[in-house]
């Protein structure tokens, strides 16, 4: 396999190497996109009164930039409002997506483990003021959930929107880290009476249900057909 140029590949810091499985690391863009794209949600760490919190919430991605969004109020949303000592609004914070790809069971309770991909983003993450920049940010949150959604629904109205924050978080502080394959059994242990392998974690779609008062015969998108 060919190594990733620095153009397709983020640099390294002290926050984004880890200090353990260091060969199960990569800052290859199209695989850190790969990975945000397959998912929806994520955990946004950061510090609120000396404290961490940990919080899910949906995000979306356009090019090298994550969106997420919440009320006005919320803790973390006025906190990137604020101006700090540098005077520039925002929130230092940690993101994290991962998705679970399989159960490792091994001989050995010590050496059981699990299939993953999971991507860490350390950065600021800044208000979004510019108007246009916040209706592709809130249509990309939509479609990042479901792809083609954003055009089949009503955009946000002046009322809404002002009741919604937006914040960005660029691409810049990442990593994604995977680990595959099968359980790492001591030589001792190949032995022993117990099952080893690999259980495979999947999600799905079911099928559509209807809001109770959908009007009768409303067709169901094709987007939600194709999934």
């Amino acid at each position: 396999m060919t190594a990733p140029t620095a153009q397709d590949a983020y640099a390294t810091t002290d926050r984004t190497v880890p200090t353990r499985a260091r060969e199960r690391a990569s800052y290859d863009r199209e695989v850190v996109h790969a990975i945000l794209d397959a998912g929806c949600v994520c955990h946004l760490g950061f510090i609120r009164d000396g404290a961490p919190v940990v919080l899910p919430t949906l995000y979306g991605r356009v090019g090298e930039s994550l969106y997420v969004h919440g009320s006005t109020g919320s803790r973390p949303l006025r906190s990137a409002a604020e101006r700090p000592d540098d005077g520039e609004p925002g929130l230092a914070v940690c993101l994290t997506v991962t998705h679970v790809d399989g159960l490792v069971l091994a001989r050995s309770a010590f050496h059981h483990s699990i299939n993953y991909r999971s991507v860490v983003v350390h950065g600021t993450a800044r208000p979004v003021l510019d108007a246009e920049e916040r209706a592709a940010a809130l249509d990309a949150l939509v479609d990042h959930v479901l792809p083609g959604r954003a055009a089949d629904s009503r955009r946000a109205n002046a009322k809404e929107l002002a009741a919604t924050a937006v914040l960005r978080l660029d691409l810049a502080e990442v990593s994604a880290k995977i680990r595959t394959g099968g359980p790492s059994d001591d030589a001792e242990d190949l032995a022993l009476p117990y099952w080893s392998g690999v259980l495979p974690v999947t999600s799905g779609y079911g099928t559509p249900v209807p809001a109770d008062d959908l009007a009768p015969g409303t067709p169901v998108p094709d987007y939600l057909t194709r999934h």
